[in-house]
C-alpha cells in the first residue's frame, strides 16, 4: 500500500526554492524529502510525506495519531523494512 506519511523537519537545504530539500524524520527512519511543495515549512515542522515529495503540513497531534494508527496496523514495520 502506499500512503503520506508524517514526519518532522530535521533540515533545509534552501539552494534553489525549486529543489528545496530537506532531512525528514519518520519515527526514527531519517530521508531526504522534495519540500519545495511546502516553502513555508521550516525545521521542527511536521510535513505529510508521499513519494518523497512533502505535501503539506500538519501539526505535532496529528503527526502523532497518524504514527499511532500505522504502528496499530503493523504499517511502520513496512517503512522499516523500505529503509534497509
Amino acid at each position: 500500500m502506499c500512503l503520506a506519511v508524517p514526519g518532522r523537519i530535521l533540515s533545509i537545504e534552501e539552494a534553489d526554492p525549486a529543489f528545496r530539500n530537506g532531512r525528514v524524520d519518520f519515527a526514527g527512519i531519517v530521508k531526504q524529502v522534495n519540500l519545495s511543495y511546502v516553502p513555508d515549512a521550516a525545521i521542527g515542522d511536521y510535513v505529510v510525506v508521499h513519494v518523497g515529495f512533502a505535501l503539506s503540513i500538519v501539526d505535532e497531534e496529528e503527526a502523532q495519531q497518524v504514527f499511532r494508527y500505522l504502528r496499530d496496523m503493523g504499517e511502520l514495520e513496512e517503512l522499516t523494512a523500505e529503509a534497509t
